[in-house]
């Protein structure tokens, strides 16, 4: 079962979760946005190898620790890989108190009823038993939401439900991801459909369960306040779904206990060609401005 030194920080720490997680197809972008282009790598064990080496070089900057980084979430091979020789997982908790995720999705199905669920995951029991044993806490996945379309949303959310209903089989705890995008015109509409589908999964859950919710910051304020508060909610926290850095922190800020989960956000303004002290502080000023939105709230 979950270490409960790690319970208490996921649930209660001030602070946010970074998102390591880029995986297949978001891996070039994040590259390039780091000052690495495609003609850097020819092949994607080359690509993955540049990625694993990014986020090694954010988890052993001086700022980034558990006094303002609570949680972050890994993609599968960073959980493989290793850092200074040390398991990821291990290292972030036991070298710099944050507690690990994992993102266990395998990409999105094609879009039926203006909504994207997960594909298939025939294989996820065995790679919750591989997080279970190398000591990761729980678990992240997205869908996402491209129209404020009824049957869509309950399909989204029923599917997100079910799949975490087996991952708390395995003593983890799922983050639950149904992602609006930020670009539809009826943005509102559709986090209003979410948040009564939302409540009546919540409300079917066991009442010893616990689950954590990845949102994209709503259109009206404090509208997801009634998860926040809710029993079987560990905690709600935000993605930053394209927003730029200061836009997401000011969004965040208007929303009463909502944390942030950002990864496009984070690493804005980083870049590869940085020194050692130009790309700590650069990170540490990011994780500042992160952290003080989260506890604005």
């Amino acid at each position: 079962m979950a270490n409960e030194t790690m319970t208490k920080q996921a649930a209660e720490k001030a602070g946010f979760i970074a998102a390591l997680d880029q995986s297949g197809g978001s891996t070039p972008k994040a590259l390039r946005l780091y000052g690495i282009e495609e003609d850097a790598y020819s092949n994607d064990e080359e690509m993955f190898g540049l990625i694993h080496d990014m986020r090694a070089r954010i988890i052993k900057s001086p700022a980034f620790n558990g006094d303002k980084v609570m949680g972050a979430i890994l993609f599968e091979r960073t959980m493989d890989g290793e850092i200074d020789g040390v398991p990821t997982a291990e290292y972030l908790w036991k070298e710099r108190s944050v507690v690990p995720f994992l993102k266990v999705d395998k990409g999105l199905a094609e879009e039926e009823n203006g909504v994207q669920v997960m594909k298939p995951m025939p294989d996820l029991d065995a790679l919750l038993e591989r997080a279970v044993a190398k000591g990761i806490f729980g678990t992240k996945m997205r869908s996402v939401i491209n129209a404020a379309n009824e049957e869509g949303i309950a399909a989204v959310v029923a599917q997100q439900f079910d799949v975490g209903r087996q991952i708390l089989g395995h003593g983890l705890v799922p983050i639950i991801e149904p992602e609006v995008t930020i670009s539809i015109s009826d943005k509102a509409a559709a986090e209003e459909i979410l948040l009564a589908e939302i409540l009546k999964q919540l409300d079917a859950l066991g009442a010893d369960k616990q689950i954590m919710l990845k949102l994209t910051l709503p259109e009206t304020a404090n509208l997801y306040k009634p998860l926040v508060d809710h029993p079987r909610v560990m905690r709600v926290v935000a993605l930053s779904g394209g927003y730029s850095r200061d836009e997401a922190c000011r969004r965040l800020s208007e929303n009463t206990g909502m944390i942030a989960s950002f990864s496009r956000a984070l690493t804005e303004g980083l870049s590869a060609q940085q020194s050692d002290a130009e790309f700590d502080s650069a990170l540490a000023a990011s994780i500042d401005s992160i952290c003080a939105a989260s506890m604005a709230g």
